[in-house]
């Protein structure tokens, strides 16, 4: 079974006890916050306090939505325990001892994202116990080939979907933007605001004389207003890779290369990932799967991207053009 980073206080770990993994996490108050990577068995801490057993009484995990509605994780009555949509078959509660209502969720998936709420009724002895997850990615700003600001909002949700991504949220973006994130265009969140992120004011981005932060446009009409979308992707459940190849390939000669390597032909969220998480760097311009065609340079350097570590966009060219490489991705088995 796969271990998992956590943070502590400034540290990262990786713990694992026999079988089971368990979770140190940082604390403030009854808030904890757990970091984990796409794919790994994670654990919730939750804890009844003093003497008492929870053997008998209610035990509730729910995952708080950002309309303020809440979705049904696993509830428990005693013996009797229910989990729920996409939770099913993949979350039960550890219960060490007889005071344990620790959550744990296998094969984390990007939309595992969140707040969750653990709820003990207990009598004289209630208790609630709120968790963030947070997943380890990275925040990529996304237009389709028909152009800057062509997405409602369901279309921004597809099209961060089909390119190994969810609807990134505004956490998400500000901690790309404390990392240096700077972008003119305004994108959805998924609570439906429209916001960007800028650290170089200048005009055409608010104006010079505004201070750096998040751009924000507030909450807009999810099926008229349009935009582009910020998207948000975790580490790889498989290999990324530039197909070496005698000669240059037209789009549909690039699909057909990948899927003769054993492969498919890579998305936008598989190059993000790799470039971001893994420093794949690559000075190729490669095709990929929305027949845009990109490359990742995490070393800066003449001809490539010389100021900064960047995935650069070459753009969305004749797909009959036999002019690039291709990136490739092979799924893990």
């Amino acid at each position: 079974m796969r271990g998992i980073f956590v943070f502590i206080e400034t540290k990262w770990e990786k713990d694992v006890c026999g079988s089971t993994i368990y979770v140190q996490a940082h604390h403030s108050g009854s808030r904890i916050k757990v970091y984990a990577n796409r794919g790994d068995n994670i654990t919730l801490p939750c804890r009844l306090d003093g003497q008492s057993s929870l053997f008998g009484n209610r035990i509730k995990w729910a995952k708080l939505e950002d309309d303020s509605s809440e979705t049904n994780v696993l509830i428990s009555m005693g013996l009797h325990k229910k989990t729920y949509g996409d939770f099913q078959d993949r979350v039960y509660l550890l219960e060490v001892d007889d005071n344990d209502a620790t959550l744990v969720i296998t094969d984390l998936d990007l939309n595992d994202y969140g707040t969750y709420r653990c709820e003990i009724i207990n009598g004289m002895n209630d208790k609630i116990v709120e968790v963030d997850l947070e997943l380890q990615g990275v925040v990529f700003p996304y237009s389709p080939r028909l152009g800057r600001y062509n997405l409602n909002f369901q279309d921004a949700e597809t099209a961060c979907l089909e390119q190994d991504a969810v609807v990134a949220s505004f956490e998400q973006l500000y901690g790309e933007w404390r990392n240096g994130m700077d972008w003119c265009n305004a994108g959805w969140l998924n609570d439906g605001t429209v916001q960007y992120p800028i650290t170089k004011p200048r005009e055409p981005c608010g104006g010079v004389r505004t201070s750096a932060g998040l751009r924000n446009y507030g909450r807009q009409n999810k099926s008229n207003s349009r935009y582009d979308v910020f998207c948000f992707t975790a580490s790889l459940k498989g290999r990324f890779y530039y197909l070496i190849l005698p000669k240059k390939l037209n789009f549909d000669e690039a699909v057909n290369a990948c899927k003769r390597d054993g492969a498919e032909i890579a998305k936008v969220g598989h190059i993000y990932a790799a470039w971001k998480l893994q420093g794949y760097d690559r000075c190729d311009a490669g095709w990929l799967a929305d027949g845009s065609v990109r490359y990742p340079i995490s070393r800066p350097r003449k001809n490539c991207s010389p100021t900064e570590a960047a995935v650069r966009f070459v753009g969305f060219p004749d797909k009959k053009q036999k002019l690039y490489g291709v990136y490739c991705y092979k799924p893990q088995l």
